[in-house]
């Protein structure tokens, strides 16, 4: 699987409506002990990550996630941009993500996510 893919695949968690079937894409992305850290949370497990999508998804009924950016990488890192669009196509939230990428590229290490767009420098 490309990186690309890859990072589509777990966006794709976010927008599962079925717990179960969101279970299973997390579980064909994600390694064993990756961990999800964003100014909110930091998910130890897969389980807890699960449950911080479901709390999500229950305050913003209708919300999805999508990728706007390209998908950055170097080495074993990517980066991408995404937006939490509501039900009715408003951006609730814009961030950024940085994922750490297994050796193989198959899986999903770690991802630390920031929110907001980066602030410029007044230099």
């Amino acid at each position: 699987m490309d990186v690309t893919a890859l990072i589509d695949r777990y966006c794709r968690v976010w927008n599962e409506g079925d717990p179960s079937i969101r279970a299973e894409l997390l579980a064909s992305v994600w390694a064993t002990d990756a961990t999800y850290t964003d100014p909110t949370v930091h998910a130890a497990s897969a389980e807890e990550l699960l449950n911080h999508i479901a709390g999500v998804r229950a305050r913003r009924p209708g919300v999805s996630v999508l990728r706007n950016s390209a998908v950055d990488t170097h080495h074993a890192f990517a980066r991408f941009e995404w937006q939490a669009m509501g039900a009715d196509g408003t951006v609730l939230l814009e961030g950024i993500d940085i994922a750490f990428i297994s050796p193989d590229g198959s899986r999903i290490e770690r991802i630390i996510g920031f929110f907001g767009p980066l602030a410029r420098s007044s230099q």
